[in-house]
């Protein structure tokens, strides 16, 4: 389409046309229309070539695009997000393309970001709360995130997930429920180095032991001192994880009431952790479940793609241990 300050819409092109045809020499049009003899020249010749409609607007898209990403890598971009909806840098990791190709490849066919996706069926929702103030602590363990996830027991045999909605009712037990696992998570805030387990309950006994474990993984792989711990308010971290904090050093800090985003780095993670883990496939059993989450853990510090850390998982941000 023209722009409003264009020189020539295509009935000025006309105008030039006719002026060429009533005998106008090529310097006289080009001066009276403020335009080049070059531009004269140019329209003259493609009305020659193509008629009236060479003079219309025609789209500036190359007629070939040699640099342009095959077909059949775009489809895998799509397909990899709508499967497995993972990171525009987990995308460019496994398909070997730029960061900023995927993101132009899924804008391109209209696809949403993954914020604002649920993340169980992919179906687009309001995006959550966000806030425009981000922070980021200078060195690993300067400060460490602790959260507890609720997560649906898998009865044997597995559930609706495995069996479909249609049977639902039939893997539903009334008489005996299979009742809830929690999964304990530490998540560093500067690496994002993470720790999970998952534990009977969230009894301050439970967060307590599950605490001296996480200290223990973060001091093997370099984090030897945890400076300060936040939580929410929960009874179990308010009161029983005051022992170990004392000796360990620690200062322990606790968000505002009602504002789980001040906790924001662990939440998020167990956000990951059920996209990525817990609802990323139908389990037959529990303990299949249970039993997956130490290898993606390891894969989620060493491997994946963190896009907090410009493509790099967050062992990169740590230094190594012998």
């Amino acid at each position: 389409m023209t722009h409003r300050n264009a020189r020539l819409t295509p009935a000025g092109r006309r105008l030039i046309i006719q002026r060429h045809q009533q005998g106008w020499k090529q310097s006289h049009i080009a001066a009276a229309m403020g335009i080049s003899r070059r531009c004269v020249a140019r329209w003259i010749d493609r009305y020659r070539a193509e008629g009236l409609p060479g003079l219309e607007d025609r789209s500036s898209r190359p007629r070939t695009s040699p640099s342009k990403t095959p077909t059949h890598l775009e489809q895998l971009v799509l397909r990899t997000r709508r499967d497995e909806r993972v990171s525009r840098d987990e995308i460019a990791r496994r398909t070997g393309l730029a960061p900023r190709t995927v993101s132009r490849i899924l804008a391109r066919q209209g696809i949403p970001h993954l914020a604002r996706l649920d993340p169980m069926t992919g179906e687009p929702i309001r995006a959550s709360k966000t806030t425009t103030i981000r922070y980021e602590r200078d060195r690993p363990g300067e400060l460490v995130h602790m959260d507890v996830k609720k997560l649906g027991r898998i009865p044997d045999g597995g559930g609706w997930k495995a069996h479909g909605r249609s049977r639902r009712e039939e893997t539903y037990q009334r008489t005996q429920p299979v009742g809830y696992d929690y999964v304990h998570s530490l998540v560093d805030d500067h690496s994002r180095l993470a720790y999970s387990e998952v534990l009977p309950d969230e009894k301050g006994t439970t967060c307590a032991a599950f605490l001296e474990r996480a200290i223990a993984y973060f001091a093997a792989r370099g984090i030897t001192r945890i400076e300060r711990l936040i939580t929410d308010n929960a009874w179990a971290y308010r009161y029983s994880l005051r022992q170990v904090c004392a000796d360990h050093g620690i200062r322990q800090k606790f968000i505002r009431p009602h504002c789980p985003w001040q906790n924001g780095k662990v939440e998020r993670f167990n956000r990951t952790l059920q996209t990525e883990w817990a609802y990323r496939r139908p389990y037959a059993t529990n303990t299949e479940r249970t039993r997956a989450l130490a290898p993606w853990l390891e894969f989620y510090n060493t491997g994946r793609c963190h896009s907090a850390l410009r493509g790099f998982p967050p062992i990169s941000r740590l230094e190594p241990t012998s």
